[in-house]
């Protein structure tokens, strides 16, 4: 098989602000595999969580390193390849799997969520997500999500340097503007670890009062963050779900006696075979899935799509908030997404973002 990859650049409509920082304009990768006239695509791309960093340049050098190794194998020989993805980085390994998977999907015929035997029926609504800002900034933001997706589900980022008294504002302004829509909002709260552990004590049980439904990483990533979440659970009313904390199998059983779901996202996992295997672990520990995204167009968010059958927390939204999408096929009716139909990862691509 032949194998390449390329940047294009992606430009949000409203920039997201979290307690790390804001991005308003990032840098991806198109990655292509090609063998026997068939084609598979896969997005990956910089990652930065605070404990972990991969630049796209970085991620872009892995995967040109790879291409040569991987000429004698055909795309669909895993076990022989498995090998060479051992030393990749989560984005770069997430870019070749996908473009892999989906070669693999188009050569059979079928939607990779049909080779797995998932219902696409089973999709629930997606949370759109309101950054950090000014209490009128929030409110303009909820009421722009309003026109585009009319969502029943809102994931307003907390942890603002600001301190508490400005998150707590941002809660009562969002749940003020919510009561004027027309039926009822979810509203997920994720700190993105911006508090610490007497901080996360203090706000649980007051996000619950106000109407808050879970609670999304409110400390820092560590190594030894599950001895945090387990001093945090007993005076948490609201389910606990770690994000950053949670990249790998053993971070997973390391956090599931201390939290109740985890936010799977495929770049941090490394893509679509690596993800299926966490979310068949968390759900046989118990745990409820969220299913996340970054700064991904509707190429990666398809690719993750295909795993929402699974999920109970969908999160899925960051390619509706992208100036100029260059892909096309994933479906939206309202604010519930669903995985193609069309073979593979069922993603096309503009001409011009060929490799």
């Amino acid at each position: 098989m032949q194998g390449c990859c390329r940047p294009f650049r992606i430009d949000r409509v409203v920039p997201l602000t979290i307690s790390r920082g804001q991005t308003h304009c990032l840098e991806r990768l198109l990655v292509e595999v090609s063998h026997e006239g068939i084609i598979g695509i896969g997005e990956t791309g910089r990652v930065d969580t605070g404990r972990y960093h991969y630049g796209s340049r970085a991620v872009a050098a892995e995967l040109a390193q790879l291409w040569p190794q991987l000429k004698p194998y055909a795309p669909d020989q895993w076990q022989q390849c498995e090998p060479l993805f051992a030393s990749l980085s989560p984005p770069a390994r997430c870019g070749v799997d996908l473009a892999l998977l989906d070669w693999w999907g188009k050569a059979l015929g079928r939607p990779l969520w049909r080779l797995w035997g998932l219902d696409r029926q089973r999709c629930g609504a997606t949370s759109v997500t309101v950054g950090l800002g000014s209490v009128e900034a929030v409110r303009q933001r909820l009421w722009q999500w309003f026109e585009q997706v009319r969502p029943s589900r809102i994931k307003l980022k907390l942890g603002s340097p600001r301190g508490l008294d400005h998150d707590r504002q941002l809660v009562q302004a969002t749940i003020r503007e919510l009561d004027r829509w027309p039926g009822s909002v979810d509203v997920q709260i994720d700190a993105n670890g911006g508090w610490d552990p007497e901080q996360a004590m203090t706000m649980a049980p007051w996000l619950k009062d106000q109407g808050a439904v879970l609670l999304e990483q409110p400390l820092p990533a560590s190594p030894d963050d599950h001895e945090g979440y387990a001093a945090l659970r007993p005076h948490c009313p609201l389910p606990l779900v770690v994000d950053e904390s949670c990249w790998t199998l053993q971070d997973l059983i390391r956090l599931a006696p201390h939290v109740d779901g985890v936010n799977l996202k495929l770049l941090k996992h490394g893509g679509l075979s690596q993800t299926l295997l966490m979310a068949r672990m968390a759900t046989g520990l118990g745990l409820r899935l969220m299913l996340g995204c970054y700064a991904d167009t509707s190429l990666l968010n398809g690719a993750a799509a295909q795993l929402l059958p699974l999920v109970q927390w969908p999160d899925l939204d960051s390619h509706l908030n992208l100036r100029r999408d260059p892909f096309l096929g994933l479906e939206r009716i309202g604010d519930v997404i669903r995985p193609s139909t069309a073979p593979g990862l069922g993603i096309q691509l503009a001409k011009s973002l060929q490799c």
